[in-house]
């Protein structure tokens, strides 16, 4: 009886041990789930290429302010791998620059951009203007376009991988992405990107900056112009690095 009785108690004693053990794991998966719930919709965002939120100008590392005209902009260069996840194509590969334009008019009245010339300066004292769409798909590299061929003993012909990069990638980063406000109302912030043909540069950020001028107020007279060094954001950059 005695024997019987321990046998028992052993018994029930492994089905607590037992249920604490399931109990234990249940909380320990629970972490995990909300992490995956957390993590899947950022997933799909990502895929979805959606433009960053708006922010201020002044929020940004290379960014001028012209406090008489009530007017702040800031240029942010797309030049990370990182950065590039937020595009179709891998643009910095292909030697083009995506910079985005973020401009905040803090007056009563709005501001036109419609005549505005941006033009990326490079230390050396060149002038690049913003590509269009079928500039940027010309610039695309022969390889890229057709695609790596993969060679097969003959006399069989090579075989042509698909190309990374595609004309309808880029008009869709254009359509989803580019700079397209002509008129910045009051108290408002618009911002876009624009594409600026960089290669053959090593470093085209060191010494550059962006030159903004022919932004016009409502009266139609024009403002002083914007030059934002990108040496303010390479400063910014290299500190988050150390």
């Amino acid at each position: 009886m005695i024997q019987s009785s321990r046998m028992i108690s052993l018994g029930i004693r492994r089905q607590q041990v037992r249920r604490q053990l399931l109990s234990l794991l249940r909380l320990r998966k629970q972490p995990l789930a909300l992490i995956a719930a957390v993590l899947l919709p950022l997933t799909i965002f990502a895929a979805d290429h959606t433009p960053p939120a708006v922010q201020p100008a002044t929020d940004f590392a290379a960014v001028e302010v012209h406090e008489d005209d009530h007017l702040a902009i800031a240029a942010e260069p797309y030049d990370t791998r990182d950065k590039m996840d937020l595009f179709r194509v891998d643009y910095v590969s292909h030697g083009v620059l995506p910079v985005r334009l973020i401009v905040t008019n803090n007056s009563d009245h709005p501001i036109s951009l419609r005549d505005a010339r941006i033009i990326f300066i490079t230390a050396q004292g060149d002038r690049i203007q913003a590509a269009e769409p079928d500039e940027v798909e010309r610039l695309m590299t022969l390889k890229e376009k057709q695609g790596a061929k993969i060679p097969l003993p003959g006399p069989l012909p090579p075989i042509h991988r698909k190309p990374k990069a595609s004309d309808k990638d880029i008009e869709q980063d254009f359509n989803t992405f580019e700079f397209q406000a002509l008129v910045v109302e009051a108290h408002t912030t618009r911002a876009g990107f624009l594409f600026y043909d960089v290669g053959g540069l090593t470093h085209p950020l060191k010494g550059a900056l962006l030159n903004l001028h022919q932004i016009k107020n409502s009266q139609g007279k024009e403002l002083f112009y914007f030059e934002i060094p990108f040496d303010k954001y390479l400063k910014t950059k290299s500190s988050q690095m150390n």
